[in-house]
């Protein structure tokens, strides 16, 4: 505070005690042949009561012009309030003032550059949503279009045509409906329902569903042990089964043939375990992997559209397991495999007593 005070007040205490001085020389001229007792007390008392007017004057000034100079760069970028700067007394400190002035202009280049960035992103998701739902509907035009034409009075025709419009519904409908799930995740609408299940019976049910989607690419899906005891986890079923069952389909879609999909489950700390699926597909470029989960994103922009899916995948499964306020983690290896992994809370109740997971 003394500080504060030294340098506010530096310039007022300076040049009220060179006037003063100045002063107190010129007119100790005039009183030259004034007797000897007259020029001292003049000497004494004149500085005496010159000093503290000359101060007031100068710093009132001073703080008045400052004050209106403030103010105006104040209103210009619109920093503060001016109700803000009336009550704190405007002081010849600059330096305050330069600090303010870059914390400003720090603070509002920071923001521009965050609304470039959602801008561009704006952009790129309307982008992507208008991509993703003019495919099907342009397709269903297509069809119905032809049949219109004339089509329709070959029977076989347009049993052909219906079942590939209504393939084109399902898709705008699958769309729809992880937009809608994927908004709801975000605002935290979507309710979870808790219960107790095991975890390794879950993992199977969705190697089950995926078995034939995974034998067209010739893919083995299987754990990486043989978990004889049930590990009971506690979480939303049916929103984990969703996690997997994304995470299992993109290792199928973007897998090489003859390939694998692994699935391990492995103690973490106290009452947490960690689920990692793993393949040894594709890979992902390491520039790729921080846009990874977001909505539409798209790694190979020219083929991604060959192995179908709404782009939403993985930013849905990372809203539903930060819902259940636990972490997921990805890594990868170009050409060499992925490995996505996510905690898990334990069940109350104990897991199992197997080695790996003690």
């Amino acid at each position: 505070m003394a500080e504060k005070f030294k340098k506010s007040y530096r310039f007022a205490t300076l040049s009220s005690l060179y006037i003063t001085l100045i002063l107190t020389l010129l007119l100790s001229v005039f009183f030259y042949q004034n007797p000897l007792v007259f020029k001292v007390a003049y000497m004494l008392l004149f500085p005496v009561f010159c000093y503290p007017i000359c101060f007031v004057i100068i710093q009132y000034r001073v703080q008045r012009f400052i004050y209106r100079s403030v103010r105006k760069i104040y209103d210009d970028i619109e920093m503060l309030d001016v109700e803000n700067i009336n009550r704190t007394p405007v002081t010849t400190d600059m330096q305050t003032l330069i600090k303010e002035v870059e914390k400003f202009a720090l603070k509002r280049k920071s923001e521009i550059e965050r609304l470039k960035v959602r801008e561009d992103y704006r952009k790129e998701f309307m982008g992507n949503v208008s991509h993703e739902l003019k495919t099907p509907l342009f397709t269903v035009q297509g069809y119905i279009l032809t049949l219109l034409d004339g089509a329709m009075s070959d029977k076989k025709i347009l049993e052909k045509y219906l079942n590939r419009a209504n393939k084109g519904v399902e898709r705008l409908i699958y769309i729809v409906n992880d937009l809608d799930m994927i908004t709801k995740l975000e605002v935290g609408d979507l309710n979870l329902n808790y219960s107790t299940f095991n975890i390794v019976e879950l993992i199977q049910s969705v190697f089950d569903l995926f078995e034939m989607k995974a034998a067209k690419k010739n893919i083995t899906l299987l754990f990486d042990m043989q978990y004889q005891k049930p590990i009971l986890v506690y979480a939303d079923k049916e929103r984990i089964q969703q996690v997997l069952s994304n995470l299992v389909v993109n290792s199928i879609k973007y897998g090489k043939e003859d390939g694998t999909t692994e699935v391990s489950i492995e103690n973490l700390v106290k009452n947490k375990i960690i689920i990692r699926v793993t393949d040894n597909g594709e890979g992902i470029a390491e520039s790729h992997i921080p846009r990874l989960f977001e909505r539409f994103y798209r790694v190979d922009k020219s083929g991604s559209r060959k192995v179908g899916g709404s782009g939403l995948g993985l930013a849905i499964v990372k809203h539903i397991i930060e819902a259940h306020r636990e972490k997921i983690y990805v890594e990868s290896d170009y050409r060499i495999g992925s490995e996505f992994s996510f905690t898990l809370e334990k069940a109350k109740i104990p897991v199992t007593d197997h080695p790996k997971l003690q």
